[in-house]
């Protein structure tokens, strides 16, 4: 029979970049602070912690009286601080020497302001790819935890999950701690005394561990200590950490808590190779492999493709002080939260991925070596076609040709925004709660994110049920039924007539001394029985002098018999603030109503933080706006989150055969006023 049990605690917290001020305060408020102080008032307990760069900022600038306390419990070796990505990447997805650069921040971080050297890491979201235990052991790393899951998955049984295990990469060690999932499940939803009885199993001669004194590790969020719904009336309010500390401290004969660190000097558990995972309810969300996500939301591939380009960019400078600020802003803009989506609101958070964005854009603009315009040719999103890519002063626009010619990123460059940073809305899992809400089935009735409690922000949500069949971007290519109405078409209740929207585009790049343009041109048909050959070119051009994208259409009837159609440019704009104004010509109205005019000459948009507007001038034409709205599921319910605004303008064309029609468009960022 063993002698006692270990419990080796790791507490993670953690906020990502351009989250609200009043949400670091309300987690601090709720969760950081008082766990601190509980233990401050018991030494005996003594754990793991993790605070995430982003938070650690917030702390220093916000909270600095709050640092030394946590100081103080490192220095009587009741905390041992755990290392990580800085800024809390995915560190599987991100370059090596991002990598390497991101754990060494932290870790230099943690020595310099702690004088603690942190030789664990906290794995952001324990994902885990079998080629992180080499970078890893480069960087400094001796341990990490992981879930239980990723080790069931290899083949260990449970009762083997005590202590570590060594992984290894062409000869590069890691010592791989399992958290247990029962223990994430029973803390702190279930009583202390549950936790407690549960933790004397491994004493039983009965329960098959061969390890003495069995080491059991819990690593796992700490806000679910206060800032989850109902955990700060039952951790603080009603006393459930202080129960449970004093639970602990009672069982000091069988029981004893000891940071991961400690339990790492201890003979391993044995040898493991881990296939890629992460815990049990991420590899549902993903679809059993987190890169999944890159592929169920293009727009996290586009913004994680991005990433990469700029990485190789930012890594190309020669070392100085340029290099690392744009270092910093890139593995800023490697912040894991915008890059998937699950119980928490991800990449359908818009200030997340502004904020992204923004850092992104930021780095790409220091590592530029001059001020020329430019134009490329290659595979930008890892699909294995080609992409383009047009680079000036004012902007950057990279044109998915296979995507219906759309223009997927539309960098305004000074004011570091993507102004194409939508999410078109698509069916999620969670959806169907809502359309057949189930009963909470939570046997202790205390509320946890794993319920199936239906939770709703406001009302009529299943109202906003409304699923795009393509991926919303700019200079999309509609032909439309004359009787389609506005409200069909931002339902999705239309058909298009042609084949343009998705359809694929040949492209062509042309630069001279004053800009850069690219030619997008398809053969495609409209109409229906028979179908009509139509073709469409549209022309990007980008100036070295001017804030303006001016396109040029030229629609092209090339059969025998005569085209009419209601031609439609779609334009899409990361307008998120519902209390945002834009203007249809001289008439303004608020970015969350839908409005459609005849006539009209342009559009004019804002946003928070923008310093000017954006003008999208048109020949006269038919302009529908209307909000880009979707439906998500956050651990404090399901809420309405504005993704922004489509601008739809209209033109009615007849064309005999063998003529054109053109028009131009322009778009200028920046106007005051």
């Amino acid at each position: 029979m063993s002698g006692r049990v270990i419990l080796s605690l790791a507490i993670h917290n953690h906020q990502p970049v351009g989250n609200f001020s009043q949400v670091f305060e309300m987690a601090f408020r709720q969760a950081y602070l008082p766990m601190v102080e509980a233990l401050e008032r018991h030494p005996h307990i003594r754990l793991a912690m993790h605070y995430s760069g982003p938070l650690l900022d917030w702390l220093e600038g916000s909270q600095r009286e709050f640092v030394p306390r946590v100081g103080a419990l490192v220095a009587r070796g009741q905390v041992e601080l755990l290392s990580g990505g800085y800024y809390e990447p995915i560190l599987a997805i991100i370059p090596d020497a991002d990598k390497d650069g991101q754990i060494r921040m932290m870790t230099d971080y943690l020595k310099r302001r702690f004088h603690a050297r942190a030789t664990g890491l906290w794995l952001a979201e324990r994902v885990w790819e079998p080629h992180l235990a080499k970078p890893l052991a480069a960087a400094g790393v001796e341990y990490l935890i992981v879930d239980d899951t990723h080790f069931t998955a290899a083949g260990v049984r449970e009762e083997q999950l005590t202590g570590y295990f060594v992984t290894e990469e062409q000869g590069a060690t890691v010592k791989v701690f399992p958290s247990r999932k029962r223990l994430r499940y029973l803390i702190p939803w279930q009583s202390p005394d549950d936790v407690l009885a549960y933790l004397r199993t491994f004493l039983s001669p009965d329960h098959g561990s061969r390890i003495p004194d069995p080491v059991l590790v819990m690593g796992d969020d700490g806000e679910k200590f206060g800032l989850w719904p109902g955990t700060f009336a039952l951790c603080w309010e009603q006393g459930w950490v202080e129960s449970f500390f004093r639970a602990i401290e009672a069982a000091g004969e069988w029981l004893v808590t000891m940071p991961p660190g400690e339990a790492a000097a201890m003979p391993a558990a044995g040898r493991a190779y881990l296939p890629t995972a992460s815990y049990e309810e991420m590899m549902e969300w993903s679809g059993g492999f987190w890169r999944q996500f890159l592929v169920k939301y293009p727009e996290i591939n586009t913004m994680y493709q991005r990433m990469l380009r700029t990485s190789r960019k930012v890594h190309a400078l020669r070392a100085g002080s340029r290099r690392r600020r744009a270092l910093v802003d890139l593995w800023a803009g490697e912040c894991n939260c915008p890059y998937w989506h699950g119980v928490f609101g991800g990449i359908y958070l818009p200030h997340i991925r502004r904020a992204t964005f923004g850092h992104l854009i930021a780095a790409d603009v220091r590592a530029e070596q001059n001020r020329r315009v430019a134009g490329t040719i290659a595979d930008l999103d890892g699909d294995g076609a080609p992409d383009v890519e047009l680079v000036s002063p004012a902007m950057l626009l990279a044109v998915d040709p296979d995507e219906g010619g759309g223009v997927v990123e539309w960098h305004w460059r000074e004011e570091h925004i993507n102004l194409t940073n939508v999410v078109s809305r698509r069916p999620e899992a969670y959806h169907r709660q809502l359309l057949e809400p189930s009963p909470d089935v939570t046997a202790s009735g205390a509320e946890t994110i794993h319920t199936t409690r239906v939770r709703v922000k406001e009302p009529g949500l299943h109202r906003l049920l409304v699923y795009d069949r393509y991926r919303h971007a700019s200079l999309l290519d509609h032909f439309l039924d004359p009787r389609v109405t506005m409200e069909a078409f931002a339902g999705g209740e239309y058909q298009e007539l042609g084949d343009f929207v998705a359809g694929s585009y040949q492209p062509a790049v042309s630069r001279s001394r004053g800009g850069v343009a690219v030619s997008l041109t398809r053969d495609g048909s409209v109409g229906g029985e028979p179908r009509l050959p139509l073709r469409v070119e549209k022309r990007l051009a980008l100036s070295v002098r001017t804030s303006t994208l001016r396109v040029t259409y030229r629609i092209h009837n090339p059969g025998d018999a005569r085209v009419t159609a209601r031609f439609g440019v779609e334009t899409a704009w990361a307008v998120t603030d519902p209390q945002a104004r834009l203007w249809i010509d001289d008439q303004p109205a608020p970015a969350r109503e839908a409005r459609a005019r005849p006539g009209a000459h342009g559009v004019r948009l804002t946003d928070w933080g923008w310093r000017g507007a954006v003008l999208l001038r048109v020949p006269a034409a038919e302009v529908w706006v209307f909000p880009l709205e979707t439906v998500s599921n956050s651990e404090a319910g399901f809420e309405r989150i504005m993704q922004g605004v489509v601008c739809l303008c209209l033109w009615q064309i007849a064309l005999d055969p063998h003529h054109t029609w053109e028009a131009i468009l322009e778009c200028e960022l920046g106007i005051k006023g």
